[in-house]
């Protein structure tokens, strides 16, 4: 769900519209998270994205990938899966601030309210979305279950320094190898320090 624990010290104000790389999120600080430090891999993402692709986001939360790739890419379709009914609202007013299918003249972005285990695997994605760091690995098979021959996932997880260049890839290969698929590292990208010894890093991988 990540819900934040905070406690205000002053004012009575939560809710704010913040500006990010050309996007607009309205969120509540008390209700749902927010990462400072993820903006430059939110806006990656985005860029990675190529014409006519269908993407599955499996932690949506408030928009925090969908929007910019619904900003920034001409996608043809964005699932946007958030179990959270709090962080589902702030993702379909975001939708609406930022006037993604407006623009589209359809239903191009559609944010999807239920777990991602059960929703991802209805649709078919040219690239899926894994942007939740602790225990992600336990969603590698839906994601798998998800994304076509050629498609592309973006895994995250936060992992122990010694271990970035061998953990995230091992448990991607092992849900790959379930359905009898075989994958290719396309990159590792060290996002930030999640605590001491700890970093949080996404794997693309592409699935055969």
């Amino acid at each position: 769900m990540r819900e934040p624990s905070l406690e205000i010290i002053y004012g009575d104000g939560t809710e704010t519209v913040h500006k990010e790389n050309g996007c607009l999120f309205n969120l509540d600080l008390s209700k749902v998270m927010w990462a400072k430090g993820n903006n430059n891999e939110r806006l990656r993402i985005a860029k990675l994205v190529e014409d006519g692709e269908v993407v599955v986001d499996m932690f949506a939360g408030i928009g925090y990938f969908s929007i910019p790739i619904g900003v920034h890419s001409n996608a043809e379709k964005i699932y946007s899966i958030e179990i959270n009914p709090n962080s589902h609202h702030f993702l379909c007013r975001n939708v609406e601030l930022n006037k993604i299918n407006k623009k589209a003249g359809y239903d191009r972005l559609v944010p999807i309210l239920g777990d991602c285990r059960i929703e991802a695997p209805k649709y078919s994605a040219d690239r899926v979305l894994m942007g939740y760091v602790k225990t992600t690995h336990h969603y590698l098979n839906p994601a798998i279950e998800a994304v076509k021959e050629g498609g592309i996932i973006h895994y995250h997880e936060t992992v122990p320094e010694k271990l970035i260049e061998t953990r995230p890839f091992e448990r991607v290969k092992k849900a790959a190898d379930e359905y009898g698929r075989d994958i290719e590292v396309l990159n590792i990208q060290n996002i930030k320090k999640y605590s001491p010894g700890v970093d949080h890093v996404v794997l693309d991988v592409k699935v055969y």
